[in-house]
């Protein structure tokens, strides 16, 4: 795997810090492609604002990430929104047959710090059928196993009093 950057996405959230990836040499991270590209495409620009506000309202300001909201397990990592009815203090998460799946790691299963990677279109019963898709999910899971290497190994830091993730030597720069 070549060398990439993990990076604040959001941190204004009362629950929730994300992070992404971001390659050695690329101008954008993931996330930032993945609703970029989707936004442009004017089928799918309801259902990328209603993926965003999942996950920068519900479980950035309102939630965090709980276990009920990412209940849709992809091997190392999580596809994003949750699968099946789910109620969270009264409110109504379903996401029946939704055409997007963005793909997320909690870290260390704590419901405060999330990355974000990059997800596609589910045109498929699974990833591996779905047609792009596929990539990224593999992407996503090669992304989450060099990260939860880099904690077991303590190159990257919890900061759990100010919610962040540092690098060994105590800078935000973390490059894996």
């Amino acid at each position: 795997m070549n060398t990439f950057a993990l990076e604040i996405w959001d941190d204004e959230g009362a629950k929730c810090t994300f992070y992404t990836v971001r390659w050695e040499d690329a101008r954008h991270n993931e996330t930032d492609k993945f609703f970029t590209k989707y936004d442009a495409v004017t089928e799918l620009k309801s259902e990328v604002q209603k993926l965003l506000s999942f996950v920068l309202d519900s479980i950035g300001d309102d939630h965090g990430a709980i276990d009920i909201l990412f209940n849709r397990f992809e091997q190392e990592v999580v596809g994003l929104p949750n699968k099946g009815k789910v109620n969270v203090g009264g409110i109504m998460f379903l996401y029946p047959n939704f055409p997007l799946r963005l793909y997320a790691l909690r870290i260390k299963n704590r419901k405060d710090l999330v990355v974000l990677f990059n997800g596609g279109i589910k045109s498929a019963q699974t990833n591996q059928a779905s047609k792009g898709l596929n990539l990224k999910w593999i992407e996503a899971c090669q992304f989450a196993r060099r990260i939860e290497e880099a904690i077991r190994d303590k190159e990257i830091i919890i900061d759990s009093k100010n919610r962040k993730l540092l690098a060994a030597n105590g800078d935000e720069e973390i490059i894996l």
